[in-house]
Formats: C-alpha cells, sequence, structure tokens
C-alpha cells in the first residue's frame, strides 16, 4: 500500500467553527524583559529569519517547508524538548504494541536532514515591537515568526478554581493527551490494573484527536480481555454520541468489548471525590478504582505570553486570519497546528498538511507574492483491537461556507469495518501511515 492510497481510505463527522467575534489581548510587546543573554546561533542562510516555536506536527512540517520552498531563509525551530516523543499511535503503545523508539524521534536529526537550526529552549516571551523571542538560552531576533504551541488543558468546568483539586486531577489522573509523562503514568495504571471500573471521558467541544477517548476505550478493554482481568471502562461522553467514527466503534463496543466497556454519552462530570473515588453527573454516581480524566481545552498558554490569543469565549485560540495564518494587527507572526481557532479536525496529520499551507503563505509574503488558501488534509486511523491490531479510518479536506462563515468538512468518507482481513488490513494501513508521517517530518 503507497502513501496515496493510505491517505484514501478514510471518513468523518462534520465539524465547523465560527470566524471571527473576539477579543484579544493584541498588545505590541510582553512586559516581560529580556535578560539580555543572546542566543548565539549560527545562520543557515543568507535571508530572512523565521523562527518557529513549537516541535510538534505541525512546526516540524513548517520548518521543513519553509527551508524547501525559501532556500536563503535562516529557519530556526525551538522546542523545550529535547527529543520528540508522537502522541499519535501512543494508545498502542499504552498497550504494548509498539515501543518507545518507534514514537520518539530526534530534532537534531531533522533539522540536520533539511537544512534548518534546532534550538533546544523554553520561550518565556515576545516582543512585537523589537521582533525578539526571548528564551531560557537567550533570545534572538526574528523577521517572521510562528507559534505553534498546541493546547493546554481547560480544567476550570470540574474545578471552578480549585487548585488542590486541578492539581489532584492533573497529577494522580492525568489526561494523556499532551506529555509523555502523562502516557507513561497512565500505561503504569493499565499494567497495575486488579479489576473494577476504569474511568475514560471525552470532553465536548472541538478537543484535541477525536477518536483517540474511543480508541483508548477500545484498546484498554482488549488488554483486560486479553490478560483475564475483571474491569471495566466507563467511558463518561460529554456529547450526546460517539463524535467520530460512531459505527465502528458503538460495534466494536458491542461486538467485541460488551463485558468489559460501558458507554454512557450525555455525561458530564459535576462533582468529584477523589478520597472516596467517585464521581458525579448530572443524573447518577460512578466509583472507579483508577481513571484518567480528559478535561476540555483551550489554546496553549504561550499565545497569551505574546498577546495573539482570543479570549476566553473563543478559548483563548489564536487570534488569526483564517485564510493566511497571520496575527491580527501582526503580518510578521502566524500561528498554526492545534492552537488555529478554525474547526479543522485537532490531529497530527491536520497539522502535517496545514504545515505546507503555511510554509507556502510565509515564502509568498517573503516574496512579496499572491498567496492562495488550500485546505489542510485529514487522515486518521483509529486501532479498536490490539491482537491483531485492526482499525477504522477517516479522511476528509476543509471548505468555507462564505453564507455562514464556517468552516467544515469536504469530500469525507470513512472505512468503519474492523472486522476480519480487511479490519486487519486497516491495522497495517495504521502503521504504515505513521512510519509515512514520520519519515516526512524527520527525513530529507
Amino acid at each position: 500500500m503507497n502513501r496515496r492510497d493510505l491517505f484514501k481510505t478514510v471518513g468523518v463527522t462534520a465539524v465547523a467553527s465560527v470566524i471571527g467575534g473576539c477579543t484579544t489581548a493584541n498588545v505590541s510587546a510582553t512586559n516581560i524583559k529580556s535578560t539580555g543573554l543572546k542566543a548565539n546561533l549560527p545562520k543557515n542562510g543568507k535571508g530572512q529569519r523565521v523562527v518557529i516555536v513549537g516541535g510538534g506536527w505541525s512546526g516540524l512540517s513548517i520548518a521543513k517547508r519553509v527551508k524547501k520552498y525559501t532556500p536563503d531563509a535562516d529557519v530556526v525551530l525551538i522546542d523545550q524538548r529535547a527529543h520528540f516523543v508522537s502522541c499519535p499511535i501512543s494508545n498502542l503503545w499504552l498497550v504494548d504494541q509498539v515501543d518507545l523508539e518507534f514514537l520518539t524521534h530526534s530534532f537534531i536529526d531533522a533539522a540536520k536532514n533539511n537544512g534548518y537550526t534546532f534550538f533546544n529552549a523554553s520561550v518565556y516571551g515576545v516582543d512585537k515591537k523589537s521582533k525578539t523571542v526571548m528564551t531560557t538560552q537567550g533570545s534572538l531576533n526574528y523577521d517572521y515568526l510562528v507559534l505553534a504551541p498546541g493546547i493546554d488543558y481547560d480544567y476550570s468546568r470540574w474545578t471552578k478554581g480549585d487548585a488542590n483539586l486541578e492539581y489532584d486531577l492533573r497529577t494522580q489522573y492525568p489526561a494523556g493527551f499532551i506529555t509523555h509523562s502523562e502516557h507513561q503514568t497512565i500505561k503504569e495504571k493499565i499494567k497495575n490494573f486488579k479489576g473494577g471500573n476504569f474511568i475514560l471521558t471525552t470532553p465536548g467541544g472541538n478537543y484535541r484527536c477525536l477518536p483517540a477517548p474511543y480508541e483508548r476505550t477500545c484498546l484498554i478493554a482488549d488488554y483486560f480481555k486479553k490478560n483475564k482481568i475483571k474491569g471495566k471502562v466507563i467511558l463518561l461522553d460529554e456529547n450526546p454520541d460517539i463524535t467520530i467514527k460512531k459505527k465502528g466503534f458503538h460495534s466494536a463496543f458491542n461486538d467485541m468489548y460488551k463485558d468489559y466497556v460501558k458507554y454512557v454519552p450525555s455525561s458530564k462530570i459535576e462533582k468529584f471525590d477523589l478520597k472516596k473515588k467517585i464521581v458525579y453527573t448530572e443524573f447518577d454516581e460512578y466509583k472507579f478504582e483508577d481513571a484518567a480524566f480528559y478535561p476540555h481545552i483551550r489554546g496553549g498558554k504561550l499565545l497569551e505570553i505574546a498577546g495573539v490569543a482570543k479570549d476566553a469565549i473563543n478559548k483563548m485560540e489564536a487570534d488569526i486570519n483564517p485564510f493566511t495564518y497571520e496575527v491580527n494587527g501582526h503580518p510578521s507572526i502566524y500561528c498554526a497546528g492545534d492552537a488555529r481557532p478554525m474547526g479543522f479536525s485537532k490531529s497530527g496529520n491536520t497539522s502535517n498538511t496545514e504545515g505546507h499551507v503555511v510554509a507556502k503563505s510565509i515564502t509568498s509574503h517573503i516574496r512579496g507574492a499572491k498567496f492562495k488558501w488550500s485546505t489542510p488534509h485529514t487522515t486518521c486511523f483509529s486501532a479498536v483491537a490490539a491482537h491483531p491490531i485492526r482499525a477504522i479510518s477517516v479522511d476528509a479536506d476543509y471548505n468555507y461556507n462564505k453564507k455562514n462563515k464556517v468552516f467544515g468538512f469536504a469530500n469525507a468518507s470513512t472505512d468503519e469495518n474492523w472486522k476480519g482481513e480487511h479490519g486487519e488490513g486497516n491495522g497495517e494501513g495504521l502503521m504504515g501511515w505513521a512510519k509515512g508521517m514520520y519519515f516526512d517530518m524527520f527525513s530529507v
């Protein structure tokens, strides 16, 4: 199966996002001062400097493509992590179906292979007036800046400002959708689980990786079933039904995991009693032995630090022109990836293909040429069983409804048959897709 075939085997239900209608803390500079320390970085091009903050699926794609489309550009990718660990495919790692080496990749190799500079540092401020990024390893100037900080969690609906409760939820029952440390904690929970109820949650809104909570439910249930653990995964879903690939997930729940999964739609947690290990919804209460609670999400907090975030109503996502990715009022700054405000899928493939679009937008700006928006692409495989790996999939583009001023899915298709050889073929497609994506980001 070649990559083109992989990218044609999948589908989706619609998600839309209203454009505009927000306020923003769009100030000219942060109130954080530089230490005066300068980052001592060599130039990899004689042209203008493009600094990308965030080495996720979007940032890596943008760095590679800007250097490819504009070879003279001095391209710098900043990330606070020493190495990349993939969130996509990590659900299979939780149940020992891939090893950590499969998920882990080198920022250094990606930069070396594609001619840009990797700078291992944390950003703590942006001065838009002087075009300076301040990091823990010194400040550096930019001509163009891309912020791709991904998401942060928003626990406020659950905690109502209770810092102790939020800390306990983050550390005792991490969501597992940002850092590898969270995934490691969840993996240990699964391996050490002796029986009883294991609660997962699906947040409302356009959260990161729509199918992931359902995939994780299937794979943990598969692990319990394989290892004869008398446990049940209770999935409390804020949404009225499974948000994507629902036919495939419902059939997997019912046909493979009837004794191991309890799916509860329209179920918002109203209260936690972590000492008694009970959660309360509007109509029910659920006792649990262990859990991983996935809260609502918001734009990465770096957007606020840089003064380019929308307001809380708009989930503090990036205040950008949705067709050029330029920050409103600051055309030399771009935002991309899961921090975007458009209703695209917050997924790896979407961010990767969007990176091509953003790189073309930046290149057009550098050259003084016109830029025409093109759709990012979403391809997403979800494993519903691990022994052997069987999967379902979705494939979609996006278009803009001028009348309603929203983005929505276009040309969508799904393959929700996980049974027999067909499902195993989709499992092979999933692994082939992942290898193709990693190759795209880290190789020449």
